[in-house]
């Protein structure tokens, strides 16, 4: 099947059997469709684990310890966790599913170089240059339902950086990026689907995103946001919680700028106490009786935790309360 010029094809692939550990993946995979150059071979995960032995015995409960970095946050039963790859996802993208029972499929260790594996072979088997990626369904915070995203990619650049460009207006376009290996990972799980067991398929017509033979570009792990820039790295009751306990952790992203802090900490100080910055210093000095002073600090220093600042233990008795911002 051609695409014409300006159009995308995503033709799924059939006939792959039940992939077992230590199966020849490629193999299989340029077996059972015709790759041309140019083409994106889109695989889900779990073929890629199964191929790769990533099948352990026992329940996602089991394995979910393993495969955690930290805990984003819990409800019920449900785990949202960062995988040690930097994925968060329910369960930490352990699969029970289509696997015989008793059995779970945890994610590749490093998808990236899954992909890369994958391509290197398929050129040799197949004589195409083709993208691969590796791909897992995952949730959204602010939307219900889930997608495919891309967690391993080969051959392709996954972000298409629009800053510096112009729109037809003359609007100067400055954080437009489209995540296009995840957008064609969720174009490729319209024709997979999850109960037709068809675990591959192929998106045809983008060759002008497929990098030369050689060039793998840099993987789906550059899709990962850093922690110091992740805005919601803990959940709204985890966030509490973690403040609370008095100590600075990854999940509230980089320390924020001293004036952030200053003006956070003089909305919630008390009517008569005061707040100063000084450089990357910020002062409060404590009004009120001993016993409002005692609630003050608590509050204060609760948010200055949830800011990534902290405590110093310099005070000048019972009423300056002084915070530092942690070093990198």
């Amino acid at each position: 099947m051609s695409a014409r010029p300006g159009t995308v094809a995503v033709v799924p692939v059939d006939g792959l059997p039940e992939v077992a550990p230590g199966a020849d993946l490629a193999a299989l995979l340029a077996g059972a469709c015709d790759l041309r150059d140019g083409d994106v071979l889109v695989v889900t995960s779990k073929v890629v684990s199964k191929a790769e032995g990533r099948v352990r015995a026992g329940s996602r409960e089991d394995a979910l310890a393993g495969e955690t970095d930290r805990v984003v946050a819990r409800r019920g039963a449900t785990s949202i966790v960062r995988t040690p790859h930097g994925l968060v996802m329910a369960a930490a993208g352990i699969d029970a599913s289509n696997t015989p029972a008793g059995t779970v499929v945890l994610l590749p260790t490093d998808p990236d170089a899954s992909a890369r594996r994958l391509r290197e072979s398929l050129a040799d088997l197949a004589g195409a240059n083709v993208a691969v990626l590796v791909t897992d369904t995952a949730g959204r915070a602010w939307r219900t339902g889930q997608t495919d995203i891309a967690i391993g990619a080969a051959g392709l650049e996954v972000v298409h950086d629009h800053a510096g460009r112009t729109d037809p207006h003359g609007n100067a376009l400055a954080v437009t990026a489209p995540a296009v290996a995840d957008e064609i990972a969720a174009a490729a799980d319209l024709v997979k689907r999850k109960l037709d067991r068809r675990p591959a398929a192929i998106v045809r017509g983008l060759p002008d995103l497929v990098l030369p033979a050689g060039r793998h570009g840099p993987g789906a792990a550059s899709l990962v946001r850093p922690e110091s820039q992740d805005m919601f790295g803990l959940g709204a009751r985890e966030a509490v919680l973690t403040a609370l306990g008095g100590a600075p952790s990854r999940g509230f992203g980089a320390p924020a700028h001293p004036a952030e802090l200053a003006d956070a900490l003089a909305a919630l100080a008390g009517p008569a106490s005061v707040v100063r910055r000084e450089g990357a210093v910020v002062t409060v000095l404590l009004a009120g009786t001993d016993e409002a002073r005692g609630v003050e600090r608590s509050r204060l220093s609760t948010a200055a935790t949830a800011f990534g600042w902290r405590p110093d233990p310099i005070t000048d008795g019972e009423h300056l309360l002084r915070f530092t911002r942690p070093t990198p």
